[in-house]
């Protein structure tokens, strides 16, 4: 068998000074030998969570969330605070593997199939999915830039290229400066949706309602909650946190159990802080268009435009810059996951800029042939959908496996959970494809 390629995402020459520096930490904890309390004492181990985090508010999700809350209020809230839970089971279940077992979900997958073929399909599916989520990201980083500046789409995209170029030469300096950068970006569309939220002020009984009683009110209201559910697992990011955790620190036995621990409250805070981000977004479009009689508003560009007569400039512009945090930082985190893909699957790399530019171009050639950036990003979350079975249903194979995940093997509670979610997301995803691909029939 071929010598493992290196992990993408790691210094080629080791660890750098601040690295070295988070892993002391991390094992002086493990050990029982830090003196550190509260959040010193678990700031090495946040970060692998925030990574994945990104992309659980990406610009396809700002489509979503502005949907159901414009049409429907807030009675969708209760969809994504469940899309959340399972999002947080999920991604806690991708670190794991990586913990347990030293290898991310396509080096396992390699590893176990026999057959070739079955390989290559898995990675040229797992690819298109990867480009597809990468086209809807780069696509709202450059909306991002024309809202903002004022300029054509098509430069906003060159902005954004050379933006998301910039962020990902910080993987020359190591896991570390990445992380925190993805961090901020984080904090920064939160601190965005915080000013949204004391401007739009979607309080009251409706609203806990919303969040806490299931209901619908028709069959688009069912379909647009199965949007926000299905578009909820995104693919390349359990290949991705996998991999973020898999030589990060390597501990075995107790300190295994231990850092699984840290793991876990890694992925409760980053989704957390997602979960609150994506509520927020509908709850904001909810009090702003919803309740002012604006139920038509769909599109992220009349969105924005919409924000400023009802809220003031500060709002659109709030909201014009979340999006672009959200896409500068989702698009460099997808670039990331089509590298660890390829390298897991096929035991190949190519550089990092290389595959940059080429995720790039479907974006600009559909900027050149006029297409909608919204209709775009909603076609693109289809992409996505046909990839999601092909890694839930692994993951959650492989982390139930006791000789492949040892002590960490899921308990039986997590794989009652971890396959009503399976079905219950891969159910959902079929049926948008459905109805996707009946509404193409009779339009035709």
């Amino acid at each position: 068998m071929a010598k493992a390629l290196p992990n993408p995402i790691k210094p080629a020459r080791g660890l750098e000074e601040m690295d070295a520096f988070v892993v002391q930490r991390a094992n002086e904890v493990l050990e029982r030998q830090s003196k550190r309390r509260g959040l010193r004492r678990l700031t090495p181990f946040l970060g692998p969570a925030f990574i994945a985090a990104i992309a659980y508010i990406d610009p396809g999700n700002f489509a979503t969330n502005i949907a159901g809350g414009a049409q429907f209020g807030y009675m969708l809230l209760w969809v994504v605070l469940v899309a959340n839970l399972m999002a947080m089971l999920i991604q806690t279940l991708s670190a794991k593997l990586g913990i347990a077992t030293g290898k991310n979900l396509p080096e396992t997958i390699r590893s176990h199939f026999r057959s070739r073929a079955a390989v290559y399909f898995y990675w040229v599916q797992a690819e298109v999915v990867a480009m597809a989520t990468d086209l809807a990201e780069f696509l709202g980083a450059a909306l991002a830039f024309q809202l903002l500046l004022g300029i054509p789409l098509f430069w906003g995209a060159v902005l954004a290229a050379i933006t998301t170029f910039g962020l990902l030469s910080l993987q020359r300096y190591g896991f570390r400066p990445l992380e925190a950068a993805i961090a901020v970006f984080i904090a920064v569309i939160a601190l965005c949706y915080v000013i949204e939220i004391i401007l739009a002020k979607p309080f009251g009984a409706e609203l806990v309602r919303g969040l806490f009683v299931p209901t619908f009110k028709g069959t688009e209201s069912v379909l647009l909650a199965a949007g926000i559910l299905g578009a909820t697992v995104m693919p390349h990011v359990i290949y991705l946190h996998s991999s973020l955790t898999q030589d990060r620190i390597n501990v075995t036995g107790e300190k295994r159990k231990r850092l699984l621990k840290f793991t876990r409250i890694d992925v409760l805070i980053a989704m957390g802080i997602a979960g609150f981000i994506n509520m927020a977004m509908l709850a904001m479009a909810a009090a702003t268009f919803y309740y002012t009689g604006r139920q038509d508003i769909a599109e992220i560009e009349t969105a924005y435009q919409t924000l400023t007569p009802l809220l003031g400039p500060l709002a659109a512009t709030a909201f014009a810059v979340s999006l672009l945090a959200s896409g500068l930082s989702s698009s460099a985190v997808g670039t990331m996951a089509g590298q660890i893909i390829m390298q897991g699957f096929v035991n190949f790399q190519i550089p990092l800029w290389l595959r940059r530019t080429i995720t790039m171009l479907p974006a600009f050639v559909v900027i050149l042939m006029g297409v909608e950036p919204t209709r775009a990003l909603v076609l693109s979350q289809v992409v996505l959908s046909f990839g999601i079975p092909f890694a839930l249903i692994p993951l959650l194979v492989y982390t139930s496996d006791r000789k492949l995940m040892g002590e960490l093997v899921n308990s039986r509670l997590t794989k009652i959970a971890g396959w009503i979610i399976v079905t219950l997301i891969v159910g959902l995803n079929m049926f948008l494809l459905y109805q996707v691909f009946m509404g193409a029939i009779k339009s035709s």
